[in-house]
């Protein structure tokens, strides 16, 4: 008779030792640290079972080696909270645990209808709020919607995020009112993740495939794939890459560009063009190719001359390298924390939203994010002088983000938000 192993999965959302429940456990005892026996003890009790529940022993693995998978779960989700900024070890002392300074400071999500002015300048509006409220019976004109919504990860992160399963209709669900009032010659951008997998698989998901099914359901056209090519994002996926060694390290995200009407879209690639390169400006000066070739079968050919009139700049390519870092995201974390304040754990470089609004948009059109974060949105439509409207959920991260506009025109904090945080030193 052959023994039946247990699996040994990562904990999802619902699970009774999930990074949620484990969470919460560190969160009411805010000022102790606990080792691995108490945080048991507590477990058990929150789930209504014995401690020797816990202690139940299964072969895992080929090795069959018997262990706890109520504990390893818990411990799991230990390392989990770690990376996410929300627990960390006792200096000095072997599984003990506690929570960071940082997670003592909740995140204060905005509860459902309401919606408060956060900040605003001549340009633009920020408001605090759930975007799906803030955008309804929107009356006025968007020409442009560039976003990046939470991630479908498996493990939340501390700004909340759905889950795999939810992730579709919860993007469709804020982006719908907007598309309502997108223009005729307007454009979404929605900035997602394709680091995704099903759980417990290095299989990825396509829920990809699902939003761009939904959104050309909407009335949308989908323009482009542009690919966001990260090259200072951190290795991962650990599991898969680094562990199993079945993936590759993840190093670009996509850019997933939508138009209402494709042959009105107001795109114009002049706006962004790049400089040559060295090379291709000898070219021109030496009159262009001095060869004749055939490509393709003659589908592309190489005249003399070609490439030899003088020309602003060279058009971009649909791959855009940017680093995640920048200097209003430096700004903003010197701001956050000089406020006491948690960081924003998903940042995108004003670069991304200023190459976005300058190509497919003019002066004065509006520009809107319902999944602001940080505002680079917001402050790159102001630096551009696009008109902008932004929403965000998290009170910290409305306050934080105020700081990178103080100096614009008109600038205006609400003063219930600006009291309740104070002002950097």
């Amino acid at each position: 008779m052959k023994v039946k192993r247990a699996k040994a999965t990562a904990p999802g959302q619902g699970d009774l030792f999930g990074v949620e429940q484990i969470a919460q456990i560190y969160k009411d005892h805010p000022n102790s640290a606990l080792n691995n026996e108490a945080l048991y003890r507590l477990v058990a009790s929150r789930a209504g079972l014995g401690v020797g529940a816990l202690d139940e022993r299964v072969p895992i693995g080929a090795s069959g080696q018997m262990h706890s998978i109520a504990r390893r779960k818990i411990r799991w989700s230990q390392q989990s909270l770690k990376h996410m900024g929300v627990l960390c070890r006792v200096n000095g002392e072997r599984g003990i645990w506690r929570l960071t300074e940082e997670a003592k400071r909740e995140l204060n999500a905005a509860k459902p209808g309401v919606k408060v002015l956060g900040f605003r300048t001549e340009l633009g509006v920020a408001v605090l709020g759930r975007s799906a409220d803030i955008f309804k019976n929107l009356d006025v004109e968007v020409n442009l919607v560039v976003t990046s919504p939470p991630y479908a990860l498996a493990r939340p992160r501390r700004y909340g995020n759905p889950s795999q399963s939810e992730i579709v209709a919860f993007i469709m669900e804020t982006l719908e009112p907007i598309i309502e009032k997108l223009a005729d010659d307007g454009s979404l951008v929605v900035n997602v993740s394709q680091d995704i997998f099903m759980p417990g698989s290095p299989a990825r998901s396509t829920y990809l495939e699902r939003l761009v099914i939904a959104l050309e359901d909407a009335g949308l056209s989908l323009m482009d794939r542009i690919c966001w090519a990260n090259l200072s994002k951190a290795p991962g996926p650990i599991q898969w890459a680094s562990k199993t060694r079945q993936q590759l390290n993840v190093a670009w995200e996509p850019l997933l560009w939508f138009a209402k009407n494709p042959l009105r879209v107001k795109a114009d690639n002049r706006r962004v063009l790049e400089p040559h390169t060295e090379r291709h400006l000898k070219l021109i000066a030496a009159g262009g190719e001095r060869r004749e070739a055939s490509y393709s079968d003659g589908a592309y050919r190489l005249k003399p001359g070609s490439y030899g009139a003088p020309t602003v700049g060279r058009i971009p390519r649909n791959v855009l390298m940017r680093g995640h870092r920048c200097a209003y995201g430096i700004q903003y974390n010197r701001a956050a924390q000089a406020l006491g304040l948690p960081v924003h754990g998903a940042g995108q470089p004003l670069s991304i939203a200023d190459f976005l609004i300058r190509f497919l948009t003019e002066e004065q059109d509006l520009v809107v994010d319902p999944f602001s974060g940080r505002q680079m949105v917001g402050l790159a439509a102001e630096l551009l002088n696009r008109a902008w409207m932004c929403g965000e959920m998290m009170l910290q991260y409305i306050r934080g983000g105020a700081e990178l506009f103080r100096d614009r025109p008109g600038f205006y904090l609400n003063p219930q938000i600006e009291q309740a945080f104070g002002r950097p030193a």
